[in-house]
Formats: C-alpha cells, structure tokens, sequence
C-alpha cells in the first residue's frame, strides 16, 4: 500500500448556495463571480507535467482505425495538434490544463511564456484542418467518444471564459474542431438506448457533466436540453447505488459518484437532495470521513493499475460538489466534506513526474479539482 491514510479536519460547513430553476447549474455560493486561484506551487508542478508531454510523441497508443494504407502514419501525421500525452484525449486535457492555469494561475508565474508559446504552435488553422479531416472518416464515428470529445469542449470552454485576446483567436482556430465534435454528440446521444456505467473511458455520466457545462458556457441551448432529457431519462429513477462495489481494479471514475455529480447539474437543490437520498441511502451522517477508502495502486508504472490515482481525484471532486449542491445544514454535507479530504490529500500526492504512465495525465484530473471546475 503506497499512502498511510491520514483523516485531517475539515471545515464542516459550507456557504448558502443560490436557488436554481429546473434545469440551471447550481452554483456553489451566493458570491457568483468568486475568482479562484491555484496554489503557485501546485501550478507550477502541474504545469510543468503538461509542458513536458504536450509535443512528446512517444510513447503514444493510437486508437487508429485505418481503411487504407495510406492511414499509416505517425502519430503527428494523424493528429498534428493533439499527438503528445501518450493519446488523443490525454492531449487535449493536457492543452486545457494549460489554458486553465493560464486562466486562473499567477499571471506572473515562469511557467506562462512557455505555455502559451506551446499552445500557438498546437492551435494554428493548418492543424486543426487535419484534425478535422480525421473525424470525417465515415469509419471513425466512434473515435474518443465521449472521453476525449467531452474534454475537447471543456477546452474551448475554457478559452471562452479566459479574459484575454490570444485566447478569443485560439477559440476561432478551434471553432471548426469543436464544431465537428459538438454535431458528432448531438446525433450520438438520441440513440445511446442506455447510460455507460463504466469507471473508464466510455462512462457516459462524467462526459455529459463536460458537456454540459460546456453547452452553458457556449450557449448551446440544443445540446443543453439534449442532455438534461437524457440524464433524466437515465438516471432519474436510479436507488441503491453500490458504492460498496467500487472501485474496480482499474477505475479513475466512480460510476456512483460521477453519476451523483451529473444529476446535481441538472435538479433543483431541493429535488436533487431527496433523490441523492434515494440513489445513495447509505451516506453517513456522523461527519466521519473513512466511510469511503481511497483507492490503492500497487503499481504506479502500469498504465491501467495507476487509474486509481485518478479514482482518488475525482471522487475528491464529486465529494465536495455533492456537498456544495445540497441545501445548507444537510447533515451528509459534513461526511463528504471530510471524505473528499482524504481523497484530495492521497490524490494530489500521487501527481508525480517519476512514471509516464500517471505524469501524462493525472495533473489535469488535480487541476480540475483544486480549481474547482466543474462547480
């Protein structure tokens, strides 16, 4: 066992959080425009891992459906800004941890002048025509579906809540791509018969929280709606979650949590709270924290086992969003506050650069988290 589990206090109460018609975003506090921050040394740690893998092509794992030979080709052929990070979706979450840092970190922070000179080499016209072309192959329609095409929204999300010029003109280079990828989804989802419950890639439950809050922040009401009827659809009628069964060996989402933490986007505070109760009757009300045992790696150098790592962040996340979107003073608020502690601590620890097959990935699953970006 790599982590000697620590159960820290925690700040057991949380701050009002605004009413919401059905069908809006519920937002954490009644302070809309709170800025947030980044820690500069965790910036610095993890903008450096993504600095180091956004254009490292090998070792790369392509996903490459070919219908000739004339698909053979290099990784930086085939996708020519998003090739590094070891695969596609890796990528493009590793480009949006750099906007997200830009976005929120220490505008003087060292780091900057490198990322943005990485990211102006990524997003240029020429690239991101290829990276269309990819998608047309009619052989393709599954390719990095939901994962990598719910994180390719988050990114142009993020350039269209970043304040700054440069980010306005990276958005309108990526306009056709995330045009591409936005139609793919709206004619995929009318025909997912039933939700993806997986722990892995294809979990349909943590792709339409991306979604979805992509589709707000670009005012895509179509794809909004689209999600919210689907979940609903879904999920509405979910009990007894089995949280006990979790997490398989190589999860990095719980399919319970993240499921928890899509229906909170799309419920009303008091709605969403009576059918958390339903979904998840078991969570404790004694303010306890070891209810729910971080996940172990007992080998941080393979590449499916080090999915626990992330297993760690992003309950870490869903935790503290559940919390934050109950009513205050809801007796469960305490214990998943004090369970995402856990998770955060034992998460972040893990974002290392001594092993690639963790160092290309997990410090954008601990900047969505510290950044607190999907609340």
């Amino acid at each position: 066992m790599r982590y000697k589990y620590l159960l820290t206090s925690v700040m057991v109460g949380v701050l009002a959080a605004c009413g919401s018609q059905k069908g809006e975003p519920i937002k954490l506090d009644v302070e809309m425009k709170k800025p947030v921050t980044i820690d500069p040394a965790l910036a610095d740690r993890f903008s450096a891992l993504a600095l180091s893998c956004v254009h490292r092509e090998y070792p790369n794992k392509i996903a490459h459906t070919m219908s000739s030979d004339a698909d053979a080709k290099t990784p930086s052929q085939l996708h020519p800004t998003f090739y590094g990070c070891f695969d596609w979706h890796s990528s493009v979450h590793g480009h949006w941890l750099l906007v997200r840092l830009l976005n929120v970190g220490d505008k003087d922070a060292n780091w900057r002048a490198e990322a943005i000179e990485k990211l102006d080499k990524s997003f240029t016209s020429e690239n991101i025509a290829v990276e269309v072309e990819y998608f047309a192959n009619p052989n393709r329609g599954s390719y990095e579906r939901p994962y990598g095409l719910a994180w390719l929204l988050q990114l142009t999300a993020e350039l269209r809540e970043w304040d700054d010029p440069q980010a306005k003109v990276w958005l309108e280079t990526l306009k056709p791509l995330e045009d591409t990828i936005a139609a793919r989804l709206k004619t995929w989802m009318p025909k997912l018969a039933y939700p993806i419950r997986l722990g892995t890639h294809n979990q349909s439950a943590f792709a339409f929280g991306l979604m979805l809050d992509w589709a707000r922040i670009a005012g895509d009401q179509e794809m909004e709606e689209l999600i919210i009827s689907r979940s609903k659809d879904y999920h509405i009628a979910d009990k007894n979650c089995p949280l006990a069964y979790e997490p398989s060996g190589e999860d990095f989402l719980s399919p319970c949590l993240m499921e928890a933490d899509l229906m909170r986007r799309v419920l009303p505070k008091d709605e969403f709270a009576k059918w958390l109760t339903t979904f998840l009757p078991k969570l404790p009300t004694d303010g306890s924290g070891d209810w729910l045992e971080p996940g172990v790696v007992k080998d941080a150098t393979d590449g499916k086992l080090v999915h626990l790592d992330g297993v760690n962040l992003s309950r870490a996340w869903n935790l503290e969003n559940l919390a934050a979107s109950l009513p205050e003073n809801d007796p469960r608020i305490p214990a998943l506050l004090a369970s995402a502690d856990l998770h955060k601590q034992v998460g972040i620890a893990s974002v290392s650069d001594e092993h690639y097959s963790g160092s290309h990935w997990l410090a954008s699953f601990a900047t969505y988290l510290v950044t607190k970006r999907g609340q």
